[in-house]
């Protein structure tokens, strides 16, 4: 496998420094005016930038090195610990089920973990909140150094040995202590540990661009790839949340790092020129929150862009005492890769200039870029695909770059040139636009620059392919295929910031869960099916009769976890050969609130890990086209709706045919013709349904009447075995419909063959 990876790598060097090669000494347009040999030399120029990120990036992900198997140490050596969650504006619940989340975190001597609230926003409510739970409220004077100063406070009135950084949305999964802290017992040089950040609800990425379902989350790449491939040249980014820290370490390195916007990417390079070690390990051991509204992921990766350029600039990377070589290049291609607007620009001008003011980039044939440009493409998709454990490729790449590139260009250029950003601003992530939309307006004005290149690119494609009649010239095929390619991106890019409306309030997560239910005596024990903060979905085979104008009682019950909840049914609907039956629930009491928010969160949640079979570029397109423009209607009942077609007698002497059925209701076929009763009795196994007319559907000989003796229909305990061979008949005729089509199918194409 190692052999096999750096073959590939290999291959890919070589196809892709041909291609550099190339373009340097073949493709530069001399003679054309100084306009086009400037943009030609900014071209070139972002592609060596991103050809030496490529050798770096692939030589890195060649050779991993991963954490060893988790050393086995005794429990008396398990050491202190203390939890800094890290808060300044962020919503109280928000904050309770990440409390909650490092509470029932495991370990031998649970005393020897000290849990610390740090308030940088000074609110009684955060006091209160931290007594309510038990745990530390840490509040300071000043508010200098934003997050850092607020984490060098916590340290300056700590003394565990090891600390542990969580932002004030990631909730730490059970074992997040046991499988982490016995590396640093048995290694006293590691200096931090870094855990991948996941999410429970699709980032913007996957929602906004109808792919939840099909692409990881656009932050897989880099926390399970990424940074576990810079294992081997003690590089590892600390990523200022999910983060096991030595005091040691930190100390050594002087404390959190301050004056730059991204205090965590300078501690951790401070720690690793200390000497101490880092590791990065792709086991998901907490779940957070991804934004949720377009204008706070800007606001983010503004900060990020920002905040890497600041500390290269401060710590001059390439001269940084303590540091080897591949260290250096190791984070010198973290900060270039900021620049990637700057590479968007000219990859989507280029054409533009072309076709519009005949402005040469790149001087070349068809058949040179067949040659040169396309073996280079297909091993570098090839070799991301697989190196990145089909995470990403590279047309994923290209659509992220695109949606981001407008917004993050000039924030790039300003922090470049010295005009920097010195405020830290925390990502807001209290879901207020989630289903409110308020961000509308941020999203038409971030959509402009992506309008105006897809109009631009849209003529441009026009005209080259007026001017290949023209004049035939194969420089209009290359321009057509770039200008293509480039539309697509910005296509998507307008559907990404078009965003796509929710009407939940809580994320739902598939969660196969024992549960009980039960009212009046009657326990029904399920299954759950998706689980939110106000609601549980439990699959059951049958379609139970359960009282929608009372409260029920359900009880889930995990390994670790036992929660009572009271609910109503809010919908019910069929999938399949199961019952799918939906409850709003509040928790009984405080514990089973706590213990409920744990069943949710402690878990391995089922966003895709991987690229799905079905994902491709026109599949994309087509679901989100679709999305727009086709309105998905949603229907709730809380009855059980039965398709019956069971023909019974009626107390007149007539014989009606039972459509549907939802036990208070029925929809009845009169077949006579005959006038439709007011009130008429049914009579079926030996059970009576007395039903009054509710409603008359026109046109037919169909009425709608409500049963007045449902309830005690539904008491009766021999009553559940009438409605059950009432629905296996049904399926027996409908499969028996089923055949006879398809005998007749198979009939008809015969005949019409000898025919």
């Amino acid at each position: 496998m190692k052999f096999g990876r750096r073959l590939l790598v290999l291959i890919t060097t070589i196809t892709s420094t041909i291609y550099i090669i190339w373009r340097l000494t073949s493709t530069l347009p001399f003679g054309f005016g100084w306009f086009a040999w400037f943009c030609a030399v900014f071209l070139i120029s972002v592609e060596l930038m991103g050809y030496f990120e490529m050798i770096v990036h692939f030589y890195q992900l060649s050779n991993p090195l991963v954490l060893k198997n988790l050393p086995v140490i005794p429990d008396k050596d398990y050491p202190h610990v203390d939890i800094f969650i890290s808060t300044y504006n962020e919503p109280e619940d928000l904050l309770y089920k990440t409390i909650n989340g490092c509470l029932n975190m495991e370990y031998p001597d649970k005393s020897k973990v000290h849990i610390y609230l740090c308030d940088d926003g000074h609110r009684e409510s955060m006091g209160e909140l931290a007594r309510k739970m038990g745990v530390t409220h840490l509040v300071r004077d000043t508010h200098q150094d934003a997050k850092a100063g607020n984490l060098n406070f916590a340290m300056s009135v700590t003394t565990s040995p090891y600390i542990v950084t969580f932002d004030a949305d990631m909730i730490p999964r059970r074992q997040f202590l046991l499988r982490t802290i016995p590396y640093f017992v048995e290694n006293e040089k590691i200096g931090f540990i870094q855990i991948p950040q996941t999410f429970y609800n699709p980032d913007l990425f996957q929602f906004n661009l109808f792919a939840e379902k099909s692409i990881p989350s656009e932050q897989d790449y880099f926390y399970r790839d990424v940074q576990v491939m810079r294992n081997k040249s003690n590089s590892v980014i600390y990523g200022g949340t999910n983060t096991i820290l030595s005091r040691e370490a930190l100390e050594a390195a002087g404390g959190f790092f301050t004056g730059v916007i991204t205090e965590d990417f300078a501690t951790g390079m401070k720690i690793q020129a200390a000497g101490y070690e880092s590791y990065a390990i792709d086991e998901p051991l907490a779940v957070g929150m991804a934004p949720e509204d377009l204008k706070s992921l800007i606001s983010q990766r503004k900060r990020w862009a920002r905040g890497c350029i600041q500390t290269g600039k401060r710590i001059h990377i390439l001269f940084m005492k303590g540091f080897s070589w591949a260290q250096k290049v190791s984070y010198l291609t973290s900060i270039t890769y900021w620049f990637g607007p700057l590479k968007q620009l000219s990859y989507v001008m280029a054409p533009i200039l072309y076709v519009f003011f005949n402005v040469i980039i790149v001087k070349t044939t068809l058949l040179q870029v067949l040659m040169f440009w396309l073996p280079m493409y297909l091993f570098n998709n090839y070799t991301l695909k697989k190196l990145s454990g089909n995470i990403r490729v590279t047309r994923l790449t290209y659509v992220y770059d695109m949606i981001l590139f407008p917004s993050l260009l000039p924030a790039v250029i300003m922090e470049t040139i010295g005009i920097s950003q010195r405020t830290f601003q925390v990502t807001r992530k209290d879901g207020k636009d989630k289903i409110a939309g308020s961000d509308r307006d941020y999203r038409i004005r971030a959509a402009i620059p992506h309008v105006i290149l897809a109009i631009l690119s849209f003529i441009g494609i026009c005209l080259a392919v007026r001017q290949t009649f023209l004049q035939p010239t194969e420089a209009y095929i290359i321009i057509v295929f770039w200008l293509l390619v480039n539309l697509y991106n910005l296509m998507m890019s307008i559907f990404f910031m078009m965003g796509r409306q929710t009407s939940r309030k809580f994320d739902r997560f598939f969660a196969e869960e024992d549960c009980l239910i039960t009212f009046d005596n009657q326990v029904i024990r399920a299954k759950t099916f998706d689980l939110s903060e106000q609601g549980v979905a439990v699959r059951l085979p049958f379609p139970e009769w359960i009282p929608t104008d009372e409260d029920v009682h359900l009880q889930i019950k995990t390994p670790y976890y036992d929660s009572k909840l009271t609910g109503r049914v809010v919908n019910v609907f069929e999938i399949g050969d199961a019952w799918h039956f939906a409850f709003m629930v509040d928790a009984d009491t405080e514990d089973d609130y706590a213990d409920y928010m744990q069943i949710i969160y402690d878990r391995q949640h089922t966003l895709p890990l991987f690229i799905g079979k079905d994902y491709s570029s026109l599949a994309t397109l087509v679901a989100n086209v679709k999305g727009h423009l086709v309105t998905t209607k949603h229907f709730s009942r809380k009855l059980p709706q039965m398709v019956v077609n069971r023909r019974v007698k009626t107390n007149l002497g007539q014989e009606a045919v039972i459509q549907d059925f939802n036990y208070q209701f029925v929809t009845l076929d009169f077949t006579d013709n005959t006038r439709l009763p007011r009130e008429i009795i049914l009579e079926d196994g030996g059970f009576q349904f007395i039903c009054q007319r509710k409603e008359m559907i026109s046109n037919e000989n169909l009425g709608v009447y409500e049963i007045t003796n449902y309830q005690e229909l539904v008491h009766h305990p021999k009553f559940q075995s009438l409605i059950q061979s009432w629905l296996v008949i049904q399926k027996e005729q409908v499969a028996e419909t089923n055949e006879f089509r398809h005998e007749l199918n198979q009939y008809l194409t015969q005949a019409k063959r000898i025919s």
